[in-house]
């Protein structure tokens, strides 16, 4: 029986950190067996927000290093830049016919990155990042898609557009599925909902161990717990949220430890950074490696975006023909 297939993507942003992972990298390399998967670098995602370009290709490579750094396999799933496959833009214009504004503005994600990033003006491609994002997907005929919570009113869009086209011009798309992940978000440094470069609460996959002991000791715990002695609430501190994912061995003792006062907020931090370091460690090693043949990861992008114009070739093709464009 031939696999499913998954389109998963990420905004290359430059180096990316433990919450892209646990949010979608660690959910991805798992699934990379299982699907028949494509990993797009969205590109012109980048553009609703920040106009400037001077960065996104060296951001690029930074964040396939990563991808590559962790275990993503470019053989099995290729990975590609948005803005080199002309179809998406074609396809983003078709779907942009078929939902309304006001569908948009109802879309909980846009209104948080308004919030997060201050937003006052939306121009009118930030408004429409979901109808590109069905573009994405769709073009390659994605089954599911493996995001985080925040995520899924996109997917609920992409659905909807789908059977619209389907029922217009007939059947090309399926309406694809979030694949959730367990452990969806990762709480920035700063106990902030989510790790966030722009928040500055982050560390980083290539944090060496001495930034990571450094981030740790600065990272807010439970305001309550002032000393060593006094009980904590381990269930409202970000440090005990980074010990059941990094630590999941110890976190029964260390949350018996922390609520009877005996675990100083110092040494168990230091314990969690011990963890986290030997979790980057392999990452960094082989993060080093790409640095150092950068050529290679050219190439990787080059032969991925090969593979990827044939598929989104071919859908083009059937939408036009059920268009009757073609």
């Amino acid at each position: 029986m031939a696999k499913k297939r998954i389109l998963s993507g990420m905004r290359p942003t430059g180096k990316l950190h433990l919450g892209h992972y646990v949010g979608a990298l660690e959910n991805w390399i798992k699934l990379q067996d299982e699907y028949d998967s494509y990993h797009l670098i969205a590109d012109y995602h980048v553009l609703t927000t920040d106009l400037s370009t001077d960065d996104i290709y060296n951001n690029t490579i930074e964040m396939v290093i990563d991808w590559l750094a962790c275990g993503l396999d470019p053989n099995k799933s290729p990975f590609f830049r948005q803005s080199q496959i002309k179809e998406h833009a074609e396809l983003f214009l078709i779907f942009s016919m078929l939902i309304t504004k006001a569908r948009l503005e109802r879309n909980p994600t846009l209104k948080e990155q308004v919030r997060d990033l201050n937003i006052e003006n939306i121009v009118y491609g930030h408004l429409g990042y979901p109808v590109l994002q069905a573009a994405d997907i769709l073009l390659y005929k994605g089954e599911a898609v493996p995001v985080g919570e925040d995520q899924v009113p996109h997917i609920e869009i992409t659905r909807e557009i789908a059977r619209r086209f389907n029922n217009q011009y007939g059947e090309v798309f399926p309406e694809p599925e979030a694949l959730l992940s367990n452990f969806a978000r990762l709480p920035g440094l700063d106990g902030n909902a989510k790790m966030s470069k722009s928040l500055g609460n982050t560390i980083l996959l290539s944090d060496e161990p001495d930034t990571v002991n450094q981030k740790l000791r600065k990272a807010v715990t439970d305001p309550l717990k002032v000393r060593k002695n006094d009980p904590g609430r381990p269930e409202i501190c970000l440090v005990f949220t980074y010990h059941k994912k990094f630590n999941p061995e110890e976190t029964d003792e260390i949350e018996k430890n922390c609520r009877s006062g005996s675990l100083g907020c110092v040494e168990c931090k230091s314990k969690c950074a011990d963890k986290i370091n030997l979790f980057l460690e392999p990452i960094i090693e082989k993060r080093k490696f790409y640095e150092n043949n950068i050529e290679q990861v050219k190439e990787i992008l080059t032969e991925g975006e090969r593979k990827a114009k044939v598929t989104a070739s071919a859908t083009m093709e059937e939408v036009r023909s059920k268009m009757k464009l073609g």
